[in-house]
């Protein structure tokens, strides 16, 4: 028995002692392990994207199996979730994503960089350059808005310091919103940019023409909320942009992996990332996410991402693989990770369910808590030999 599985059995930190079960011959260990109110972790994880789990959940693992300066790595990193609690916590943050958005919204947060210096970096933008490209946008967009999105374009456009990179990942996460504090008129929340189509039923339904914005002040305004924490951390880290299993680090660069993989039916991340593709030019149709509709399929994908995070691992490193519900529990995708790791040089040890009384799923979406969506956090745990 590992420290980490003794650990998880002892946990009692909200008031409940750990239940244990065995199905299959894959050991349970079920508890609420990190509090289910939001907004308790670092202000810098305030960034919108899809199926992101909680900065809770690679803390819980750095903290307990981690030294500082080790490598943490998140081959899928999405939002860069993992990688930015590694740097808080002084970790080398390692992390990969097919999507070349991913870097955008993670390395910003890794860089040391202060309110003050995006203030000044907003204060040298010439506003009135921009050029209205894209007509079809005005239906997100009041047409001075636009020509100031396309002004903050041109200005970014080769630059890579920090104070840039901040400015160009908050603009990303102001695109399209359901409340003021966005640059579009209402739409649907952030972490799905609808299309030109359906944002114009959505003007019509509510009877709206998209306001003017003030994209500077939003855009100091978001910042500041980011920021309330201190400045971002002076992180040392690797990112890069390509397949989960191609990853160009050496081997042994790691401790820790701590990711969530694509599940079967999947939802589109291109689709929703379109308007921001747009605003960074990334061309979508040529990020090459995988769709997994098969087990079969999915499970061998798992395998060849296992291999390469055992390359990536020091002996006596942990993988936790999260892997949440799908299909109404039908399919225990955790049974799947249990197959991909045979005859790899990873032990499994168990699987990790944080369960809490809520949803990642919104109520704006119409699905009531506890209902659909991902209920749990299930998190397949191996150990490298």
């Amino acid at each position: 028995m590992t420290a980490l599985l003794n650990d998880l059995r002892r946990f009692d930190a909200f008031g409940q002692r750990t239940r244990t079960e065995t199905d299959a011959g894959i050991p349970y260990f079920i508890n609420e392990y990190w509090t289910a109110a939001q907004r308790r972790s670092h202000p810098i994880h305030e960034i919108s994207y899809r199926a992101c789990f909680k900065a809770q959940l690679p803390a819980f693992f750095i903290d307990r199996l981690t030294d500082p300066g080790a490598g943490v790595i998140d081959p899928f990193m999405g939002r860069g979730t993992t990688p930015v609690q590694a740097g808080l916590m002084g970790r080398r943050a390692l992390g990969n994503d097919i999507n070349p958005l991913s870097i955008l919204l993670t390395r910003p947060r890794l860089r040391a960089v202060t309110l003050g210096a995006v203030q000044s970096a907003l204060a040298t933008v010439d506003w009135t350059r921009g050029a209205i490209t894209r007509p079809d946008l005005l239906a997100f967009y009041h047409s001075d808005t636009l020509r100031q999105i396309e002004s903050l374009r041109l200005w970014l456009a080769g630059r890579d310091d920090a104070a840039a990179d901040f400015i160009r990942m908050v603009a990303l996460n102001r695109l399209s919103g359901h409340s003021p504090g966005f640059f579009s008129g209402r739409s649907m929340p952030p972490n799905q940019a609808v299309s030109v189509a359906a944002q114009e039923k959505i003007n019509a339904r509510l009877g709206q023409s998209p306001p003017p914005r003030d994209v500077a002040g939003l855009i100091l305004r978001k910042s500041a909320s980011l920021l309330r924490g201190g400045p971002a951390p002076d992180a040392d880290h690797v990112l890069s942009t390509g397949p989960a299993w191609d990853i160009p680090l050496p081997d042994a660069s790691a401790s820790l992996a701590v990711t969530s993989p694509p599940f079967l039916d999947i939802v589109k991340y291109a689709a929703d990332n379109w308007l921001r593709c747009w605003f960074a030019g990334i061309d979508p149709d040529g990020v090459a996410i995988d769709l997994h509709r098969s087990e079969a399929a999915w499970t061998a994908m798992t395998a060849r991402v296992l291999t390469e995070l055992a390359r990536l691992l020091k002996p006596g490193g942990h993988v936790a693989y999260e892997v949440g519900e799908v299909r109404g529990g039908k399919v225990l995708l955790e049974r799947l990770v249990w197959q991909a790791a045979e005859g790899l040089p990873l032990e499994p040890l168990g699987v990790m369910v944080n369960a809490q009384g809520f949803t990642k799923t919104a109520n704006c979406w119409g699905i009531a808590n506890n209902a659909k969506g991902t209920n749990t956090n299930r998190i397949v745990l191996l150990r490298r030999s």
